[in-house]
C-alpha cells in the first residue's frame, strides 16, 4: 500500500477554452503559438510586401507589363545571391505601385496580415526615392499608406521614409527637403539598401538636419556591412535604433555597449538567411545575441520576398531555436519597448504581457 508521500497527486483540471470546452495541454515540444503575444513590427518595407498576386493585379490596373509569365514564374526569380541582387528584383517590380490606391491597397493588405500574427503596432518604411524618380508624387504615396493606416483595425502604424544609400548623400539631402513640410506625418527617417561601399557616415548632415527638425532616426548597419558601420549610425547619425546589427559579434566592445545602452537591433532572421547573410536558420547568430544581453526584437523585413511574415519568424525561429514562452514573450515586449510609442500607449500594451509590465 502506497504512503501518504507516494501518492500520486490527482492530475490537473483540464484547462478551458471558450465556451468551457476543455483544452488540451501544450505538450513539450510544441511551439507556443506567438501570434498571441502582442508584439511591435519595427522592420518591415513596406514595398517588400508586394505578393505576386498583388504585383500583377496592380499591374493589370496600371497597365504595366511585367516580364513574367505568371505568378509562379515571379515567385520562381525569388532566388537571390546576395543583397543586390535581391533589390535588383525589387525595385523593378515596384514599377507597378503607381496611384495612391495603389499604395493603399498594398498597405491595407500588410496591415491586416500583420494584425492577424499579434502586430499590435508597425512602424513601416517606405523609400520616398524609388516613387518620386519613377514620377509618383509623394502626396500619392502618403495619402495611400496613411488611408491604410487609418482604416487598419486592431493594430496602430508610423511611417518612417527611409533614404537609399547607394543614391548618395546630396539626393538624400534633396529629399529631406522635400519631405520636411510634411515632417507632421512621419516619426523618423531611416537609411537603407545596398550597404557595402555606402557608410553611415557620408549622411551625417542628412541626420543632422532631420533631428533637428524634431525627427527621430534609425539605419541600417551591419547587415552586410562591418561593424563600424554600426559605429557610425550610433555616434553619427545618432540612431534610436539599429536595423539589422548581427555583425555586431565580431566586436565584443562593441557587443559591450550594445547591450549596456540597452540599444534595440531589429533583426531580420529569414531575410538573412535568405541573402545569404548566415548560411542556415539554425546557424544564425540569435542565440548568442540574446545571450549576450542584447536588445533583440524579431521582424521580417521584406516577407514576400524572404517567405515569410512576422508570425513565421517567430514560430520558425522558435522552432528551430527551441525557444520558450518566456523567450518568446521577451521578444514581443522587447518590441513594443523599442517602439516609437507614446509611453502610456506603451505600457498598456506591455501590460498585456505577462511579466513585461514595469520592466
Amino acid at each position: 500500500m502506497l504512503g501518504r508521500a507516494a501518492r500520486r497527486a490527482p492530475p490537473p483540471a483540464p484547462r478551458r477554452g471558450r465556451g468551457g470546452r476543455p483544452r488540451p495541454a501544450r505538450r513539450e515540444h510544441e511551439v507556443m503559438d506567438a501570434r498571441g503575444i502582442p508584439k511591435a513590427e519595427l522592420h518591415v518595407h513596406i514595398e517588400g510586401t508586394l505578393e505576386p498576386e498583388m504585383a500583377f493585379a496592380l499591374a493589370r490596373r496600371n497597365g504595366v507589363t511585367l516580364p513574367y509569365a505568371g505568378v509562379e514564374d515571379l515567385r520562381g526569380r525569388y532566388a537571390y545571391r546576395d543583397l543586390q541582387s535581391f533589390l535588383d528584383l525589387y525595385y523593378a517590380l515596384m514599377d507597378v505601385l503607381r496611384e495612391a490606391e495603389d499604395f493603399y491597397d498594398l498597405a491595407a493588405a500588410y496591415l491586416a496580415r500583420a494584425a492577424a500574427d499579434g502586430v499590435r503596432h508597425a512602424e513601416i518604411f517606405f523609400d520616398p526615392q524609388a516613387h518620386l524618380r519613377r514620377g509618383v508624387p509623394l502626396e500619392a504615396v502618403l495619402e495611400g499608406l496613411e488611408g491604410a493606416i487609418r482604416d487598419a483595425e486592431g493594430v496602430s502604424a508610423y511611417l518612417i521614409p527611409c533614404f537609399l544609400r547607394d543614391l548618395g548623400p546630396e539626393a538624400a539631402m534633396e529629399t529631406l527637403t522635400r519631405l520636411l513640410p510634411h515632417a507632421g506625418r512621419f516619426v523618423a527617417v531611416g537609411l537603407d539598401s545596398a550597404e557595402v561601399g555606402y557608410p553611415p557616415r557620408l549622411f551625417t548632415d542628412v541626420f543632422a538636419r532631420a533631428r533637428a527638425e524634431g525627427l527621430r532616426a534609425v539605419a541600417h548597419a551591419g547587415e552586410e556591412g562591418p561593424p563600424e558601420y554600426i559605429r557610425e549610425a550610433l555616434d553619427l547619425l545618432r540612431v534610436s535604433r539599429i536595423d539589422h546589427g548581427v555583425r555586431c559579434l565580431e566586436d565584443p566592445e562593441l557587443v559591450a555597449r550594445l547591450a549596456g545602452e540597452g540599444i534595440p537591433l531589429t533583426v531580420c532572421p529569414l531575410s538573412n538567411v535568405r541573402l545569404a547573410v548566415v548560411p542556415s536558420l539554425a546557424e544564425h547568430p540569435l542565440p548568442r545575441m540574446l545571450e549576450a544581453g542584447l536588445m533583440v526584437t524579431l521582424h521580417s523585413d521584406d516577407p514576400a520576398y524572404f517567405g515569410g511574415y512576422v508570425g513565421d519568424v517567430y514560430r520558425r525561429s522558435a522552432e528551430t531555436f527551441g525557444w520558450d514562452e518566456a523567450t518568446l514573450r521577451r521578444l514581443g515586449a522587447d518590441s513594443l519597448r523599442a517602439s516609437f510609442l507614446p509611453a502610456g500607449e506603451r505600457d498598456r500594451l506591455l501590460g498585456e504581457i505577462p511579466g513585461a509590465a514595469g520592466h
